[in-house]
């Protein structure tokens, strides 16, 4: 569970409606079917037409990488890189197969066997940032579908408030109830801007920031495997792959 999303949500939310109770709002009144059906029902209508089906199905699996995130030990990837260099360069390349079992990580397992089956440095350098590419195109899909959906809410917003001001101003002679209707109309910009700037826009940063932590570590691993495909001395490939992370974390 990654905290800083689930505690930045609780802390938006608990200040926004915190700050209307304070003043001496009624929170039951915000929740109203009419505006929420409004703005979320019509942000996620306009944002589907702007997608595929199969962005619109791989949801769950963007909200789980905000809200999870994904494990990505580059000190450990370091490590077990330089260990495999030290083997290549005491037993040769194809010593390397009896070590594909510790390699957890998909990309690197996949880098290595490429390394194994004597790919070239140049084609094995093209293939990995290939992947990278690849990658990099099924993130973005999600990043769009959030911030365009953060870019279409508050505008349902403000279409439920001026259908909620239409139908009140069109049927309300009491200038009490007429009052009290236009006050429930901006409801609805209430929840458009809310959700875009509480949910959806963060939500979409954050799975920019999963994007880059992951190109990140793939591009160490596409550095430490072209390395070790090029005989270099693990101890040079120590030192170059400690270039992806802060100095003052490389003695750890």
């Amino acid at each position: 569970m990654d905290f800083a999303t689930v505690l930045g949500l609780i802390i938006a939310v608990g200040a926004i409606l915190g700050a209307f109770t304070i003043e001496g709002g009624n929170i039951a009144a915000i929740f109203m079917a009419g505006p929420i059906l409004i703005v979320v029902g019509g942000t996620f209508g306009a944002t589907m037409i702007t997608t595929s089906m199969k962005t619109v199905f791989s949801l769950p699996t963007y909200l789980r990488l905000a809200f999870t995130g994904i494990s990505l030990s580059t000190h450990s990837t370091i490590e077990l890189i330089v260990k495999l260099a030290e083997k290549a360069r005491r037993e040769g390349i194809l010593g390397l197969e009896s070590d594909m079992r510790e390699v957890k990580d998909r990309f690197l397992k996949k880098a290595i066997q490429l390394v194994i089956d004597g790919t070239e440095v140049s084609t094995l350098k093209e293939i990995l940032d290939s992947e990278m590419t690849y990658l990099e195109e099924r993130h973005k899909k999600g990043i769009d579908f959030f911030q365009k959906a953060g870019g279409f809410a508050p505008t349902m917003g403000i279409l439920g408030t001026v259908l909620g001001l239409v139908h009140t101003l069109g049927n309300t002679d009491d200038a009490g109830k007429m009052a009290a209707a236009i006050a429930a109309a901006f409801i609805a910009t209430l929840w458009g801007v809310a959700l875009a700037n509480v949910f959806l826009l963060p939500i979409a940063d954050k799975l920019r920031l999963r994007h880059e932590e992951e190109m990140s570590h793939w591009e160490l691993i596409t550095e430490g495997v072209v390395a070790i495909q090029s005989g270099d001395n693990p101890r040079n490939i120590k030192t170059r792959l400690h270039c992806f992370i802060p100095p003052h974390t490389r003695d750890e």
